[in-house]
């Protein structure tokens, strides 16, 4: 069986939270170190309530990766054009998790007409995120304190999306 990818739900939450801590504890080891003051800062976020909270927030949208109900992967998207997450199963690396979490939120930054993602990328995943068209713009410490890749792309916008998922969120009562 494929691997699917869909919105995240609530009920997510606490695979989500453990795919996501398994994957910076194990995945990102070359880049911690197992140098706790940076692993504890990385993974102090990295609760079920927090990972629900990203989930409902409105602006954020959040996919994950899943197989005969296993969740490998999951990826989330801000409208500020940034895609806080991108994670998989360290068992599913170069499986092709990685690349689908990927489009799903390039997609989803086309219907919401952004032309230009950036992420923080660790060292030890920069260069899967250069083969798939960032461009790598140097160093910059991440807010867990950890000197990551600071990566952008620019995105074409041509519309070709569902127009329901291109409207953009908001809490206003207009049209």
């Amino acid at each position: 069986m494929g691997i699917e990818i869909r919105q995240a739900l609530l009920s997510d939450a606490p695979a989500a939270c453990a795919l996501l801590r398994r994957s910076i504890a194990e995945g990102c080891a070359p880049d911690h170190l197992g140098q706790s003051d940076i692993l504890d800062n990385w993974l102090g976020n990295k609760t079920p309530q927090t990972v629900a909270t990203w989930f409902s927030t409105p602006s954020n949208h959040a996919v994950v990766a899943e197989r005969d109900g296993q969740l490998l992967g999951l990826g989330l998207l801000t409208q500020a054009g940034k895609v806080a997450l991108c994670y998989v199963l360290p068992d599913t690396l170069r499986a092709g998790v990685g690349r689908a979490l990927l489009g799903a939120l390039e997609q989803q930054a086309r219907c919401w007409n952004i032309s230009k993602l950036h992420l923080h990328s660790p060292a030890s995943s920069s260069a899967f995120f250069e083969r798939h068209g960032y461009a790598n713009a140097g160093k910059e410490k991440a807010c867990f304190g950890l000197e990551c890749d600071l990566m952008w792309k620019s995105l074409k916008t041509d519309g070709a999306c569902d127009p329901a998922a291109r409207k953009r969120f908001c809490n206003c009562s207009g049209e």
